[in-house]
């Protein structure tokens, strides 16, 4: 049974954005963003990937290879209305952004990068959860399950609420499916392995946004990232929610910061942007919105 089509369009100019949910998400989780970019003057496409907004059966049916083809087909659909176009995506999403444009050197114009997800290893993820790839490989791990749990990725106490009413509702198109399928996380981790290897030839611009306090990946996330990109990169720590920074308290911070970051890039500024009291500022490496300076050097973490 084909899946219901929640994703969105917002006419605007001739840049435009194109936004990637989540792992078992939905379109929905990038709105909030998506209509903060349009109201600065940017078309935004906020895509459905392939296999979500259904059923799980409807996820099973799909590998990483179909997420990535419904994420070039989008991106086609876009820079046929568009003169440039950037990429933003939240946790998986923005694992898929990348390989978009290991695929596609020196024509997308700008990557946002929201909560990557390289390895779970955030402060509500099971101590044992690095030995997941290998239980995944083992006969029954076709049989895990991933359930979600306290605190679904929001700090936001009555957006939780409403979030995981319609997840275990089974409203999936407005919130997502309630858990991962094993055979789902075996495909991102094959998506994770092949993208890694990507990094240092990816040359677009990237912003790296990312919580200190993500429940569900850590700032190690952002720093691989960083390191390893064969491009320029802006990296923001955000300090007031958790994985889902696109819906959470601070996803106006994130909206400006990404309107910025891409206007700045149009304006053939790659490498720096102009200072404002919400601006992304280039003093730190590693900025944290609405607290201290946080630069890189003090994220006590390491690279594998």
């Amino acid at each position: 049974m084909a899946t219901a089509d929640n994703s969105f369009l917002y006419e605007g100019g001739a840049d435009g954005v194109l936004l990637i949910h989540g792992l078992t998400g939905t379109p929905t989780e990038m709105k909030f963003v998506g209509k903060g970019l349009a109201r600065t003057g940017f078309t935004v496409y906020g895509m459905q990937l392939a296999g979500h907004c259904g059923t799980e059966a409807d996820l099973l049916a799909t590998s990483w290879h179909d997420w990535s083809a419904s994420v070039e087909q989008a991106y086609a659909v876009l820079a046929q209305r568009c003169e440039r176009v950037f990429v933003a995506g939240l946790s998986v999403g923005a694992v898929l952004a990348l390989h978009l444009a290991a695929q596609n050197p020196k024509k997308i114009a700008g990557l946002g990068l929201y909560s990557t997800t390289l390895r779970y290893d955030g402060w509500a993820i099971p101590r044992l959860s690095f030995l997941l790839p290998l239980v995944l490989c083992l006969p029954f791990g076709k049989r895990y399950h991933f359930v979600e749990s306290h605190p679904y990725g929001i700090k936001d106490e009555r957006l939780r609420k409403r979030v995981v009413a319609n997840m275990f509702s089974g409203n999936s198109g407005e919130a997502g499916l309630s858990g991962t399928p094993g055979m789902s996380l075996r495909e991102l981790w094959k998506l994770v392995a092949a993208v890694k290897k990507e990094m240092p030839a990816i040359t677009t611009p990237a912003l790296i946004v990312h919580s200190s306090i993500d429940d569900v990946t850590s700032t190690w996330n952002a720093r691989y990232v960083q390191r390893h990109l064969g491009g320029p990169t802006r990296t923001v720590l955000l300090d007031n929610c958790y994985h889902m920074i696109t819906v959470d308290q601070q996803r106006r911070e994130v909206a400006e910061c990404t309107a910025q970051y891409f206007h700045s890039l149009t304006q053939g500024n790659a490498d720096k942007t102009a200072a404002g009291p919400r601006d992304c500022h280039p003093g730190a490496d590693l900025e944290q919105r609405g607290g201290r300076a946080f630069p890189l050097e003090a994220v006590a973490l390491l690279t594998p």
